[in-house]
């Protein structure tokens, strides 16, 4: 089974990934910030064009699924992935999860886990920069992933519940 897992960027999805990946037997979890992948050069131009998610070049991920797949030694593959299902080679995916993370803590999550090492003017350029243009590429992410998500869960729920949530919707989708 192929489990993607999306929220905006520092809405839990990585964490969350990680976490089932331990809960569930034969998981493996994918990551997309860890392929270096063919994409648009500018996302938020990207987002103003209309996220064409198509525009990106997923062969490595498609890859990666497929070979775990036909291995037979993994039961679950967990891709950490923010376009959930809306790419069209990506038809290898059972169940489509939005955590639905509200936009200011996902921000300061953003902060904490990315600006350590930025100094207070930087940060500053950094949330102008958001406020200006980038809350327009989160905003994207809550009119187009998660009406086409299979499941969205409550981001501000703790991580342990968010994955008791995900086991009890693939326990249904196994029954």
């Amino acid at each position: 089974m192929t489990i993607a897992i999306a929220a905006v960027s520092g809405g839990g999805k990585t964490t969350v990934t990680s976490r089932l990946g331990e809960r569930l037997p034969n998981a493996i979890a994918l990551y997309f910030d860890e392929y270096d992948l063919a994409g648009p050069d500018d996302i938020l131009d990207w987002v103003e064009r209309g996220a064409n998610h198509n525009e990106w070049n997923i062969d490595p991920i498609l890859a990666d699924i497929t070979k775990l797949i036909h291995s037979g030694e993994v039961e679950y593959v967990l891709l950490d992935y923010p376009f959930a299902n809306l790419h069209n080679n990506l038809k290898t995916i059972d169940l489509t999860i939005f955590i639905d993370t509200p936009l200011d803590i996902a921000m300061a999550r953003r902060i904490l886990r990315d600006f350590g090492n930025m100094n207070t003017e930087e940060i500053m350029n950094e949330m102008q920069f958001y406020l200006t243009r980038g809350r327009l590429g989160y905003e994207s992410m809550l009119t187009t992933i998660k009406p086409h998500s299979d499941v969205v869960i409550n981001g501000t729920l703790p991580v342990d519940e968010i994955v008791r949530i995900i086991e009890q919707e693939i326990a249904g989708l196994e029954q």
